[in-house]
């Protein structure tokens, strides 16, 4: 079996699980943590300071010998809200290639919502009804709503322990200006989606993470637990009497670590908050969180048959109909090509030898290939590569979202070639498996060119003398448009796969 490896660079802490499948589920091997305060200098000046850097690539270096012992076939390296906001992010990363040989990944705080989900849902038992889901790290917030195992709404907040420690707490024990302006600018936040959780009326709530933990085994230690849950009230009396003690008390609670007793007041305050302004009896503590959804997600992409697949493939589909709607695409088009596209790599698999994994990605490629209208039909082929490179189209890594905006970027006259930037960064593999996912996009482009479903089906047939489509047209429809943009991809089509192309009517 395989075994897999995650990695969260947070803003406060780096933390490592490594896992191999057994049965259902995933069976945790070795799990390692460090808290290395990242963030603390970007919150401050907006930039890394060169010794949590070092610090944290110190700890990588742990990890990856690690990694190395447990022999993980597959590593993942993301991060989360410091380096989203840090203006010398791209020079971490570089360190952290050339210490580990790690692509670190920096994911956006819906991405962060939806890997925290998956690793909940996949491994806890919910309610039926709709349940909520908090992560509240160093640097930010994710509040989840999620329905039947499905997510339905996520937000992220700039709301972290460590970031409004830096920003309002500057005293011992803190002013009481300080502490009136802290809760004033965590209110504004959540304010923003209370009215939105309220009205879901969950269930349940779960909260992670290590200031979830530290509240938790606070609340067990000073009233008990016979709930099961921590209470609102017991979050009202822990944030106020955490507000008057100085940080030399704080390190003397039971559930307290040093460093926690520095920010827990501040992730106090938003627990608080959270639960007051939408109506919450209180919250339930999983040790369970983001690197158990990159778990999932690794070993899904590898069984095709899991359950958490399908669940994936939910996710990102529907952020694919997100993303059409937002940016105005015919829907009905892109259906129509995109299931062209699915057709014809099914049908030509012994000719092209794709992976199984470009089939969605191809299938992802037709749904957006014409997103950058949006901006502008001059220069549209650019524009449809950036959006997908950089928006929220959920559930696929890095790489994956270039794969995808690499195939759907080459839709002009201009063809993928090993030397263009949005290619360079891809792996060897995948710069040469695009090229002929794009030639099929082409072809599945061409056959609805006119843009009115004049193609009633295709029939594929393999020859040694080549490869030959037979077109049936619905009644009404000629298809000279779609055979004349079919033959102009045919010398393409040659140089990929060494094969005449030709398309005839039947």
């Amino acid at each position: 079996m395989p075994t897999f490896a995650a990695i969260d660079i947070g803003s406060n802490s780096v933390r490592l699980k490594i896992a191999r499948p057994k049965g259902r589920r995933l069976l945790a091997l070795h799990e390692d943590r460090e808290v290395t305060r990242l963030g603390e200098s970007v919150f401050r000046s907006g930039e890394l300071s060169p010794d949590a850097m070092a610090e944290t690539i110190k700890v990588l270096r742990r990890f990856h010998r690690g990694v190395q012992r447990f022999g993980a076939d597959q590593v993942r390296v993301v991060a989360t809200s410091a380096l989203r906001d840090a203006r010398n992010s791209q020079a971490f990363m570089e360190w952290v290639r050339s210490a580990t040989g790690w692509n670190m990944e920096i994911i956006t705080g819906q991405e962060e919502a939806r890997l925290i989900h998956l690793g909940l849902v996949a491994s806890v038992r919910l309610p039926r009804g709709p349940a909520l889901m908090i992560d509240l790290g160093g640097g930010s917030c994710e509040l989840t709503i999620s329905q039947a195992g499905h997510l339905r709404q996520a937000a992220s907040l700039p709301l972290g322990a460590v970031r409004l420690t830096n920003e309002f707490l500057r005293h011992d024990p803190p002013r009481k200006g300080e502490l009136e302006r802290l809760r004033a600018f965590i209110s504004r936040y959540v304010a923003g989606v209370a009215g939105k959780i309220a009205k879901t009326k969950p269930k349940a709530v779960l909260a992670t993470s290590g200031t979830a933990a530290a509240l938790w085994a606070m609340c067990g230690a000073l009233y008990g637990r016979s709930s099961g849950m921590v209470s609102r009230a017991a979050t009202r009396r822990m944030s106020k009497m955490l507000s008057r003690m100085r940080l030399e008390e704080r390190q003397r609670l039971a559930g307290l670590g040093p460093r926690r007793a520095e920010i827990i007041l501040a992730g106090a305050l938003v627990y608080r908050d959270v639960l007051e302004r939408c109506h919450l009896r209180g919250f339930r503590y999983s040790p369970l969180g983001l690197r158990d959804g990159i778990l999932v997600q690794m070993a899904a992409e590898r069984d095709r048959t899991a359950k958490s697949r399908r669940q994936i493939e939910s996710e990102r589909w529907d952020s694919v109909q997100a993303a059409l709607q937002h940016y105005g695409v015919d829907r009905t088009h892109a259906r129509s090509v995109r299931d062209l596209a699915l057709q014809l790599f099914r049908d030509l698999r012994r000719v092209h030898r794709l992976p199984p994994e470009f089939e969605e990605w191809l299938s992802t490629a037709g749904m957006l290939y014409e997103i950058g209208d949006f901006i502008n039909r001059h220069g549209r082929h650019r524009h449809t590569y950036y959006i997908i490179a950089h928006s929220e189209i959920l559930g696929y890594t890095l790489e994956q979202r270039q794969v995808i905006a690499a195939i759907a970027r080459y839709m002009g006259k201009s063809k993928p070639l090993a030397s263009d930037p949005m290619l360079k960064g891809l792996s060897p593999e995948n710069q040469k498996y695009v090229p002929k996912a794009v030639i099929l996009l082409r072809l599945a482009r061409a056959l609805n060119l006119g843009r009115n479903g004049a193609v009633r089906s295709i029939k594929v047939r393999q020859r040694k003398a080549g490869i030959h489509l037979l077109l049936t047209p619905r009644r009404g429809h000629g298809l000279e448009l779609e055979v004349w943009a079919i033959e102009k991809e045919q010398a393409y089509f040659r140089e990929l796969f060494g094969r005449a192309l030709s398309a005839a009517l039947v």
